[in-house]
Formats: C-alpha cells, sequence, structure tokens
C-alpha cells in the first residue's frame, strides 16, 4: 500500500494537470465596466468566472442539478459512482452518470472520448485538482471552461452574450436556462434552436421543483418566459484604444484603463455627428486628457468602421500638423527671451534662402506685435522667430518631448523651416501630450492609458519643453484668440470656461486640426480624409474647432482664475523688434568651443562684430563693460555657458562653450 501511495504521488508530480487556462481579455474603463472584450487565439469567447459576480441561487441550482456532495468529496464522489452502477446495472445500459463538477472540468481541460478508461483518468485528475485548488477555485474553473454553443465559453460569457448583461442577477427562467445550455450546446442553442432550448429549460425546471429549489407555480411562471433568440454584441467601446493596450502584449485577463465612459461617449458621439454632417468618406478622430494625472479619459481612433479608414487608429497615424506646432515656436522663442507678446515683428513678404513663407490668406499685415501674430495664426512671422530660435534647437525639443521627428536632409536647412507650418509628421497623441505640457506649465509627461502606467511614470522627471512663463503668455495668448461664430470670446466670458486653442490646417486641406488645454483637461480634434485626400476649404477653424469647443462644454471644465484679466504688456527683458536682418557674429569664445580657466583668477575678455552697440548676456544675466568698453566675463566655475549678444535692432546671436579648470 505504501508503495502504491508513493507510486501515485509520483506520477501526480510527474504529470500536473493543465490548469492554465487561455482567457479572453476584458479592457475595462476607469469604474471597472467592460470596454472591449478579445477572443481568445482560436476564436472562442472565454471569459473568466467570479463567484462574487454570479447569482448564488444560481451556484445553488447548479450544485443541486450537477453534484450534491461537491463540498464532502475530493474530486470522486463514491457514493455517486455505487448509484450509477446499480441503476445501470438494473437497467441494463448506461442511464445515470456519476461524474461530478471536478470530473467534468478534468474533462473540458482534457477532452476524450467518453469511455470506462476516459473516466479512471478523469477520477485521477479530478482528485489532482483537487489537491492543488480550494472548492471555489475548482468552481469558478468550470465555470469558465463550460461550453455554451458555438465559441461561447463559461457562465459570464454565456450571460453577456444571451442576456446582454453580467450574471449577477438572474431570474429563475434565467438559471435554467443557462444550466440546461451545457448538458447539450449545440442542440439547445437558444440564438439557433430556440424551442430546443426552451425544452431544456423546462427540462431543469421540473429538476428543480422537484428537489424543492423553487415551487409549482415559480415553475409554471419560468416555463413561459420568452427565450432569447440572438447573441448579443460583446462591447466594443473605445475600439482601437483598446486594441493599441492588447498589442503591447500585457497578458492579463482584465486591464482596467483611464478611460472615463461619459467623457469616452461625448467624444464618439459629438465626433460622429461632425463627420457625418462633412461627408461619407470623412473621418474624425480625438483625445482628452486629465491634466491632473495625465491619463487618457477618452479615445476615439475613428468614428465607424463602416466607413472608410475606420479600422485604422487614426489617433496614432502621422498627419501635417498645420498650425497646431507654432505656439510652441513662440513659447521657445519668449523662453530665449528672443521676443515677448508684445515685441514687434514684420509680417512681410521674406526670403529665406530659396524658401517664402506665404500666409493662408496670401496677404501681408505689416508690422503687428507677436501675440497678434499667434492669435492670426501668421506664417511669415513663425517662420521669422524659428530662424531665430534654430528649427534644430525646435525639433530637438520635441523629441527629447517624446515625439518622434525625422526629416530628410539636414535639420538647418532653410527647407526646415517649413516644420513651424506643419511640415513634418505629428500624431493626434503627440499633440495631445504637447498641449497638456501647456496646461502643466511646460513640463511634458507621458500620457496614461492605465494604473501600472501612472506608476511608471510617476518614477520619471518631467520634461521642461517651456518655462513656466512662456507656458503662461502662450496660453493668455491662445485663450484670447478669435472665436467661431455664436461664441462668446473668452475675454467677454466672466464666468465661463477660458480655452487656449489652436487651430491647423494642412497643405492641400487634406487635415483640419483643433487643440486646447482648458482647466483640467487638454483635447485634440483631427477631422480628415484616411487616405490623405483633399477637401477644398475645409479648415480647421471651421471644421474642428466648433468640435472641441462641444467637447470642453461636454466634460464641464472649469478653471481657476476664469474671466480674470491677464496683463498684456511685454517683458522688460524681450527684444522690441524683429526683423529679418543680419545678425551679430561672436568673435570670441567661439559656439561649441572648451575654455581652459585661468590660474591667476583673471577674467575673459569676450568680443564680437556687429552694428551699433551691442549688448552680451550669459545664461540670460547681462554683462557689464568696464571703464574701457571692454566685455569682462568672471566666471563662476566649471560647466556649459551660453551666451548671447543682442544689437540694438534686436538681432541677437548665441554661444555655447565649457568651462574646464585648468588644474584639472
Amino acid at each position: 500500500m505504501l508503495a502504491a501511495a508513493l507510486f501515485v504521488l509520483a506520477i501526480d508530480r510527474a504529470l500536473p494537470p493543465p490548469l492554465e487556462v487561455q482567457l479572453s481579455r476584458v479592457v475595462t474603463d476607469s469604474d471597472g465596466l467592460p470596454l472591449r472584450t478579445f477572443p481568445v487565439e482560436d476564436g472562442r469567447w472565454r471569459l473568466a468566472a467570479d463567484l462574487d459576480r454570479v447569482d448564488p441561487r444560481f451556484i445553488e441550482a447548479l450544485l443541486l442539478i450537477e453534484d450534491e456532495r461537491f463540498y464532502a468529496h475530493g474530486g470522486v464522489d463514491l457514493l455517486a459512482v455505487l448509484r450509477a452502477s446499480r441503476d445501470n446495472i438494473l437497467r441494463g445500459r448506461i442511464v445515470s452518470g456519476a461524474s461530478t463538477i471536478t470530473m467534468q472540468t478534468a474533462r473540458l481541460l482534457e477532452p476524450r472520448p467518453r469511455t470506462l478508461p476516459s473516466k479512471a483518468i478523469e477520477a485521477f485528475r479530478a482528485w489532482q485538482i483537487e489537491r492543488r485548488l480550494t472548492k471555489r477555485e475548482v468552481l469558478e474553473l468550470y465555470l469558465t471552461l463550460t461550453p455554451y454553443g458555438g465559441n461561447l465559453e463559461g457562465i459570464r460569457t454565456a450571460s453577456l452574450a444571451y442576456l446582454g448583461r453580467d450574471p449577477k442577477a438572474l431570474t429563475d427562467a434565467e438559471i435554467a436556462l443557462l444550466l440546461a445550455i451545457p448538458q447539450a450546446p449545440e442542440a439547445r442553442r437558444p440564438d439557433l434552436r430556440p424551442e430546443a432550448a426552451r425544452g431544456g429549460r423546462k427540462a431543469v425546471l421540473s429538476q428543480l421543483e422537484a428537489k424543492e429549489f423553487l415551487p409549482a407555480q415559480r415553475m409554471d411562471e419560468a416555463n413561459v418566459a420568452a427565450v432569447p433568440e440572438d447573441r448579443k454584441a460583446f462591447p466594443s467601446d473605445a475600439w482601437h484604444f483598446a486594441g493599441s493596450l492588447k498589442q503591447d502584449g500585457d497578458k492579463r485577463a482584465i486591464l482596467r484603463t483611464t478611460i472615463d465612459r461619459p467623457a469616452q461617449m461625448a467624444l464618439q458621439r459629438l465626433l460622429a455627428i461632425t463627420a457625418d454632417s462633412e461627408g461619407p468618406d470623412v473621418q474624425a478622430a480625438g483625445l482628452i486628457v486629465r491634466l491632473e494625472d495625465n491619463a487618457v479619459i477618452a479615445s476615439v481612433g475613428s468614428v465607424g468602421r463602416g466607413r472608410p479608414g475606420g479600422w485604422m487608429d487614426l489617433t496614432n497615424r502621422k498627419r501635417s500638423p498645420g498650425s497646431t506646432l507654432k505656439p510652441f515656436v513662440y513659447g521657445l522663442a519668449f523662453q530665449e527671451g528672443i521676443a515677448a507678446p508684445g515685441t514687434r515683428i514684420a509680417d512681410l513678404p521674406t526670403r529665406f534662402g530659396g524658401y517664402e513663407p506665404q500666409n493662408f490668406g496670401r496677404t501681408f499685415n505689416g508690422e503687428l506685435t507677436a501675440a497678434e501674430a499667434l492669435q492670426h495664426s501668421l506664417n511669415v512671422p513663425a517662420v521669422l522667430l524659428l530662424d531665430r530660435v534654430g528649427p534644430a534647437r525646435f525639433l530637438g525639443s520635441l523629441r527629447s518631448s517624446g515625439v518622434p521627428v525625422a526629416l530628410p536632409g539636414t535639420e538647418n536647412s532653410a527647407h526646415s523651416l517649413a516644420v513651424a507650418l506643419g511640415g513634418l509628421g505629428t500624431t493626434a497623441q503627440d499633440l495631445a501630450l504637447l498641449y497638456a505640457a501647456l496646461g502643466h506649465d511646460g513640463e511634458v509627461r507621458p500620457l496614461i492609458r492605465t494604473q501600472e502606467e501612472a506608476l511608471v511614470a510617476g518614477q520619471k522627471e518631467p520634461f521642461r519643453l517651456l518655462s513656466a512663463e512662456a507656458a503662461e503668455d502662450i496660453r493668455s495668448i491662445l485663450e484670447a484668440s478669435p472665436t467661431v461664430d455664436g461664441r462668446l470670446p473668452a475675454k467677454l466670458g466672466k464666468g465661463g470656461t477660458r480655452i487656449a486653442f489652436k487651430t491647423g490646417t494642412s497643405y492641400g486641406f487634406r487635415d483640419a486640426w483643433a487643440a486646447g488645454v482648458s482647466g483640467d483637461h487638454a483635447v485634440v480634434v483631427w477631422i480628415g480624409r484616411p487616405d490623405g485626400g483633399a477637401r477644398p476649404g475645409a479648415t480647421g477653424r471651421e471644421t474642428a474647432l466648433p468640435v472641441l469647443f462641444d467637447v470642453f462644454d461636454a466634460i464641464s471644465v472649469q478653471r481657476e482664475g476664469v474671466g480674470e484679466d491677464r496683463p498684456a504688456e511685454p517683458k522688460p527683458v524681450a527684444l522690441r523688434r524683429i526683423k529679418r536682418q543680419t545678425a551679430p557674429e561672436i568673435v570670441f569664445p567661439q559656439d561649441g568651443s572648451t575654455l581652459w580657466s585661468k590660474a591667476d583668477g583673471r577674467p575673459f575678455v569676450l568680443s564680437a562684430r556687429g552694428n551699433g552697440s551691442l549688448s552680451w548676456y550669459v545664461d540670460g544675466k547681462p554683462i557689464q563693460r568696464d571703464r574701457h568698453g571692454n566685455v569682462l566675463w568672471h566666471p563662476d566655475g566649471e560647466g556649459f555657458y551660453r551666451f548671447t549678444v543682442a544689437d540694438a535692432e534686436g538681432r541677437t546671436i548665441g554661444a555655447k562653450v565649457r568651462l574646464v579648470d585648468s588644474g584639472a
């Protein structure tokens, strides 16, 4: 006996039961309600059962019908085996079985022909399963694998498919139906054979009445209840968003996201209305980001998979951003002291090498402030500022922010100045990242889709794209931008939402954009043809901006300081006027050079050429001349220093150098 016991234990250890079960993945909203469900690899829908989400009366009825002594046996019910053997011998044929729920679970894990050897293997497997799982876990595994016809497996799957809801609260008729179908899954499918399903339900109700689970009157009422004759579709909200999470390789059966269902429904509805009004070949996409944690609370990759391009997630497809990047060109110029909101800037025909930008309306406005140029999205002033900031500097800032940028050829060429007007590819997700940064006082933080991503993001330092002052200047300017017809200007709305917004229209009217930030949220809207086709006259202002305003209204954004007046005066340290002229030249130190500190502590004499009086700055601080007119620099120690020289007309040139200790 000891040898036999050791042999059984050795077999148990060498051949454990296959308890790992592939489950359908469920992506939920922030409240845990399903957004989208994915079948397993063979196309079956198999949702994990949770006894806390199953009607306790269903479990009671299940045990009465299938395994009354479930909690008393160790996988095999010997009393049931003796009873079945007696009945089968007396009748001369098999009229009853003795399979417990655990034995049925073993058969579902490893399907076999129904023979006596198979029964013996199932009994051994049942014993193995009971050694490894609790009774609750056995029940949940059984209710996960139970067949319900076609490609449906599990009580929760069947309840959602046939009843349209979780099995947490079931009627008598529903309990009996969900018990009857697994007894003959294909023969009793309600969607294909409703009469057979009704007959199976009647048989189960009779058994339950005989076992005093319910009185005869309730049995009669359940028998006349309607049988569902179709299958409900599984949830498919935030379809592309959920699909992107599945592609990331996370294997968990349930993945809770940051999606806020009311915001998601509002964004889907508003984008769908707009796309329908624009035509059958038009798509729309957008995102809403909650600034508190930079969580994506709504994401619409397309407004319908029945429309052209509907299967593509258009929030991550690179498109020309039009003028939506201009605020960040201005922000960097403000940060570097190249300009300020009140700086005068010329909107006149200007050539940059072989590149001559034109305004959208093919007209020029003469001299105006930088704030006015941004509010009216003028092209020449934006290119002038990008020329001063430097295309490489601007593109490097975008890359450091997490926005992938790739341009053919050198980034210092005149052609790279076109990035100020949309001459590169970005996505709606990229723009959401950048406009959320405006709401974070210039700090770029990664977009969050799940709680796990929030934990990872919390361990990283945010990247500062703009100074807090520059970000505030940009927000104030954009909040005062001309609004659309029928919308009260922000400066007049003393109790309303102030939205810092910018629109964009790509070359050939291929992409219409609107992006904005207000209060606790950032929103991006894209409208266009997924194939990149032109839509003459469809601008961001006319098609996308009204949707942006409607989205902000729908999520009821309220911002601190709403209606407060902000100062419009330029920063005193900023240049007063920007013109396209030759900048001064730094003779010493040269940009990119390395200097050795002087052992005797003497200062460096700085030198530059240019028209008129030149002003020197190191790391933004002015350097005074001595009584002889020399510019003397006393460094604070080793490290990198940035020098700026400005002439009387506001033209600047910069140089970045490294100082090394001569005694090192």
